[in-house]
């Protein structure tokens, strides 16, 4: 790998965050190439069989906003 070297030591806080943000940029722009760790693709799996299992059985999918909105007011 080459390119500009950074010491990441010697950076502000707010430019540390302008790395961290190019990073996660330049990540999202390929996803399949991040690997998932096998609980990470058993949580996906049974997450997506729990939305199969609430669309085959008419369940709306997801929670109305106003829903959750009412929710967090009523907690506090």
């Amino acid at each position: 790998m080459s390119g500009p070297v950074v010491n990441i030591a010697e950076l502000s806080a707010d430019e540390r965050l302008d790395l961290l943000e190019q990073l996660w940029d330049s990540l999202s722009k390929s996803p399949s190439e991040i690997p998932l760790t096998d609980p990470q693709k058993a949580e996906l799996d049974r997450r997506l069989d729990e939305l199969d299992a609430d669309v085959a059985d008419g369940s709306p999918l997801g929670i109305p906003w106003a829903t959750v909105l009412e929710q967090i007011r009523t907690k506090g």
